[in-house]
């Protein structure tokens, strides 16, 4: 049952956002670098999001915290109200997107993950518990952390995008 308030927020929110896309793959870094475009996941992101939204920024970056940081200060500097991450939130020792964004956050949408792992926990069953999918809010811009695979990105974008013009109007306020 939809709550009539949220319904008309939402009807009183942007219809378009501004936002940024941010790959974090050694693999896929290497292809991009060479043009190949073996992005699966970020293409995905873009190719959603853009139907409605304004794309600002596309990359890919190797699995560096350093680097994530710096290019998300880049994104930012061009007025995005949201940044999405694909990858590197897995459990292995190259994995530090959640390590890195996760101490950024001002305010934390612990919603975001509860409800990736349970849609994941309905399709994939109990490997859903290696799920770090993460979202918050970052001066000014919400940054959305999704896990680097096709599937993964297809179940964060049926939770996110019916939700970022309302997500961006409720940050704003």
């Amino acid at each position: 049952m939809k709550s009539e308030s949220m319904e008309e927020h939402k009807q009183s929110s942007p219809k378009s956002i501004r936002f940024g896309v941010i790959t974090l793959s050694d693999s896929k870094y290497r292809d991009f670098l060479e043009s190949k475009t073996t992005d699966l996941s970020g293409n995905l992101i873009v190719d959603s999001l853009k139907k409605e939204n304004e794309l600002i920024f596309y990359t890919v970056i190797p699995d560096s915290s350093e680097l994530l940081l710096s290019t998300i200060e880049d994104i930012k500097e061009r007025d995005v109200d949201v940044i999405v991450t694909t990858g590197g939130t897995g459990i292995g020792i190259r994995d530090v997107t959640i390590e890195t964004l996760k101490p950024l956050f001002e305010k934390e949408l612990n919603g975001f993950g509860e409800l990736f792992r349970y849609e994941s926990y309905k399709e994939i069953g109990t490997g859903a518990i290696l799920s770090r999918a993460t979202a918050g809010l970052y001066k000014g811009t919400l940054i959305i952390s999704m896990p680097g695979s096709p599937n993964a990105v297809k179940t964060g974008l049926k939770i996110i995008s019916p939700e970022l013009g309302h997500l961006v109007k409720h940050m704003h306020e």
